[in-house]
């Protein structure tokens, strides 16, 4: 087995390359990643790379193609990777999460490829209202990023054929702990509040629906992806990734962490505007397809990973928002620093920090 992961080294790629050193412990697997958050890690110990065979840097948008050969498997996890980052850096995100993903596609197609998966996500929905979305559902993007995903599914399509699968991850919303955490994610967030703060401050009026996905289940998924047989979902395929018993409301998820933590005050901003972003997913198909990679974390678990966790690091950063474990503030301070121009891409007296 060759897999090759691009955008391993942020907050999904650490516990991917190690759930994948654990199943496939004789496997060639190595990482190609830009850097922007490669510093930033969060857990003691090895770093998490050393389960590689081989470490690559470079820029998804010049993919040096001779890295493709070989590989029985490509995972795409690169992407400007949350509302935020789309917002101010439109254009990079379609160039990163969608064009680049497209034409290493296709370059792995004619390097003879197997496999290519990519993380996509369940935001594609949008404002989807009440009911749980299935996959032939109508999409209703909202964001840059969540379009940069639309547009990736459908360059991909064309691309599958016999001898070369495609699957679209379409993941539910990250959660837990990572050894490079990132806390612009709702869990993560209310979690990190509730640690440094003893306050957990619901923005919107708590209603909107967030299904939920554990990085470790991530993993599972895309394991399962990069080995399945085109007999289980075609050769091209888009499958939403997570358990219906996942499925929550804002307030849920924060009165889950509120139950496990103790004294943390909740706030809910009752007469905030709606917030747009809600929908409910199905999850049926995938249980059908990979029924012994179904979500295993229970929500309960991810909470107190995430505690546990934090507490490891000594993490009581009442300002966290402002902080290295935003990852919108990462990439403003590379450019402040004038590591990273206009485009996010490195400058020649801005190597990414030691």
């Amino acid at each position: 087995m060759n897999i090759l992961i691009i955008g391993n080294l942020g907050y999904i790629g650490p516990v991917v390359s190690q759930h994948l050193r654990r199943t496939f412990p004789d496997a060639q697997i190595e990482g190609f990643d830009i850097g922007y958050f490669a510093h930033l890690l969060t857990a003691s110990g090895a770093l998490p790379e050393a389960v590689l065979n081989a470490q690559h840097f470079g820029d998804v948008r010049q993919f040096p193609v001779e890295l493709l050969r070989g590989r029985d498997a490509v995972i795409y996890l690169a992407a400007i990777s949350n509302d935020p980052m789309g917002k101010e850096f439109e254009d990079v995100t379609l160039d990163v999460n969608s064009r680049a993903c497209t034409a290493i596609a296709q370059a792995a197609r004619e390097q003879g490829v197997r496999a290519f998966v990519l993380a996509s996500s369940c935001s594609v929905y949008g404002a989807a209202g009440e009911g749980r979305r299935q996959e032939t559902a109508p999409l209703n993007p909202l964001t840059a990023y969540a379009r940069s995903k639309v547009e990736a599914e459908a360059g991909l399509a064309p691309l599958a054929r016999d001898g070369f699968t495609i699957s679209c991850l379409r993941f539910a919303t990250a959660c837990g702990f990572s050894p490079r955490l990132r806390l612009d994610l709702v869990l993560n967030d209310f979690v990190a509040s509730a640690l440094a703060t003893g306050r957990i401050e619901i923005l919107s009026d708590g209603t909107p629906w967030r299904p939920l996905i554990h990085v470790q289940d991530m993993a599972r998924a895309l394991e399962w992806a990069a080995t399945r047989p085109s007999t289980a979902g075609g050769h091209f395929l888009i499958i939403n990734v997570g358990a219906n018993p996942w499925n929550y409301r804002v307030r849920e998820l924060a009165e889950a962490v509120q139950a496990e933590l103790g004294d943390v005050e909740l706030s809910i901003n009752t007469q905030a505007a709606p917030d747009k972003r809600s929908y409910q997913v199905d999850f049926s198909y995938y249980a059908e397809l990979a029924p012994i990679h179904v979500p295993q974390v229970t929500l309960h678990q991810a909470v107190v990973g995430l505690r546990d966790g934090l507490r490891a690091i000594n993490f009581n950063d009442s300002t966290f928002r402002d902080s290295t474990l935003m990852r919108l503030k990462v990439l403003q301070a590379h450019k402040t620093a004038g590591r990273l121009d206009e485009i996010l891409q490195w400058q020649p007296a801005g190597c990414p920090p030691a």
